[in-house]
């Protein structure tokens, strides 16, 4: 076992209408890098998932996606003019007792979101 470096890990991330899910992703200001009818692959930074044309209501409204980053207050200002704009609601960070300040929120597909900061 000399070489198991990996890349990148990413999660398939369910939409319930593709179109809205990838719109959504890019005001909350992701980049599409590439996408087809069935399949966007979706980044911010280092960070990337693969957003699919498939929709399983228990899946989607099961799945949580953490999004670690290094100023969650200027995501939290941010992200909620976004939310307003789908009809989303989401509360102020708060600080976890696990040692992170974070917020949290569904995207238009019911899929839950953690945005958060290292307080530790």
């Amino acid at each position: 076992m000399s070489n198991l470096t990996t890349i990148e890990l990413k999660a398939f991330v369910p939409s319930k209408d593709f179109a809205v899910s990838k719109h959504f992703y890019q005001d909350l200001g992701f980049t599409v890098a590439s996408s087809d009818e069935g399949l966007a692959y979706i980044r911010h930074g280092e960070s990337a998932f693969l957003l699919q044309k498939f929709y399983v209501k228990a899946f989607a409204e099961n799945l949580m996606m953490h999004l670690l980053v290094e100023d969650v207050e200027s995501w939290w200002a941010h992200a909620h003019d976004v939310l307003l704009k789908y009809g989303l609601k989401s509360e102020p960070p708060k600080d976890q007792p696990w040692g992170i300040r974070d917020f949290s929120f569904p995207d238009p597909s019911g899929v839950l979101w953690r945005i958060g900061q290292n307080t530790k």
